[in-house]
């Protein structure tokens, strides 16, 4: 494996074509200005190095980063790329992660808006982001220890598992089918509508209007605060460890919680039962 160390790269495609490399402690930054360091790369290691340029990871095969820095600069940093690694790195570039396969990511910083778009094979682990539109239509996924921040999130994921993270978001997980959210905090308005198949195991939900339109959807012991017209045309089973404000024309199935709410039935195909325990 050859060594490119201690360089200022600022051309066109400084490294176009690559293979087999440790990069080291290198700056992606000057006054040519340059795109596309990395392109068409294969088998590339980068380490401790500060990218503040467009576009330095296009159809790369087999990369592992760590200890890095990409700038608000570094727009669409990493693109038609797999087989990735990337620890404890800031990623503040828009649009840092597209259409690309086999990521692991770990200990890292994103703020980037349109963040895995299209992307599949996702492990995400002890990672913090900011995003809108975050992870759009992505597959295969597992996120554990995530703290998010953004609009708009997992809006067409399939196949995602979520453990021990705290979502701040609104209109999250829309659309979305086959997911697992366990032991996480979901806070946001309007959730998970037309979903499908998605199951919220022993979770804490705030937010107005959550889970309508749903299909083959499932609450264990769940907490939701601040819930009103929940559920409304959802197929649903729930168990809720608290009272909600208010559920509307459930379609099917059953729910369960204890104490007491506001019950709204204005549709005769609500067919959802809706039992208090004591």
């Amino acid at each position: 494996m050859q060594l490119i160390e201690n360089k200022r790269l600022d051309e066109e495609r400084a490294l176009y074509g690559v293979r087999d490399a440790l990069v080291r402690e290198c700056t992606f930054d000057g006054p040519a200005d340059g795109e596309s360091a990395f392109k068409e790369c294969r088998n590339i290691e980068v380490e401790n190095c500060f990218f503040n340029l467009r576009y330095p990871f296009w159809h790369v095969q087999g990369l592992k980063i760590s200890d890095c820095e990409m700038t608000h600069l570094c727009r669409a940093a990493l693109w038609y790329s797999d087989e990735i690694e990337i620890k404890n790195t800031q990623l503040h570039g828009i649009k840092a992660l597209r259409e690309c396969g086999k990521i692991r990511m770990q200990d890292c910083d994103i703020i980037s808006p349109e963040f895995g778009w299209f992307s599949h094979e996702i492990e995400m682990q002890d990672c913090t982001a900011e995003s809108e539109y975050f992870m759009l239509r992505a597959k295969d996924l597992s996120f554990k220890n995530l703290q998010f921040k953004g609009k708009y999130s997992f809006q067409y994921v399939e196949n995602a598992v979520f453990e021990n993270c705290i979502l701040d978001t609104k209109d999250a997980f829309w659309h979305a089918k086959n997911v697992l959210v366990k032991n996480c905090v979901v806070k946001g308005e309007y959730l998970a509508w037309y979903c499908e198949n998605v199951t919220f195991d022993h979770c804490l939900i705030s937010g107005t209007q959550p889970l309508c339109y749903c299909k083959g959807l499932k609450l264990i012991d769940c907490e939701m605060r601040g819930a009103d017209f929940a559920f409304e045309k959802s197929e649903v089973e729930a168990t809720l460890t608290a009272p909600v404000i208010s559920i509307k024309n459930p379609a099917s199935g059953s729910i369960s919680l204890p104490g007491n709410c506001e019950i709204i039935r204005d549709d005769p195909a609500s067919r959802g039962e809706v039992y208090f325990t004591a």
